[in-house]
């Protein structure tokens, strides 16, 4: 294996640790911060505005004020994360 190959394979293995980091870290903020108003029936609805993304990211920073947190760009991302793996499932 060249060792351009090695290097990439071992960052990338590095990064998974951190990555799920990240997939928790943003279902925690979801359920601490949004969970409270949200019930799964919101993100379950055959009407939905999201239908990409974009709306996903969209809907999520129009609504982050409504906890009185302010969230880091980094948190909604990782919000809007969580939810595409939980409820929505769209591709990236």
């Amino acid at each position: 294996m060249p060792k351009k190959s090695i290097a990439s394979l071992a960052l990338a293995l590095l990064a998974l640790p951190l990555q799920a980091q990240d997939l928790q870290r943003g279902k925690l903020l979801y359920e601490t911060h949004c969970a409270t108003c949200h019930t799964e029936r919101l993100h379950g609805r055959e009407k939905t505005a999201v239908k990409r993304m974009a709306d996903l990211r969209d809907m999520v920073a129009r609504w982050a004020p409504q906890t009185r947190r302010t969230f880091t760009p980094d948190e909604l991302e990782e919000i809007v994360q969580h939810l595409n793996r939980s409820h929505y499932r769209l591709i990236k």
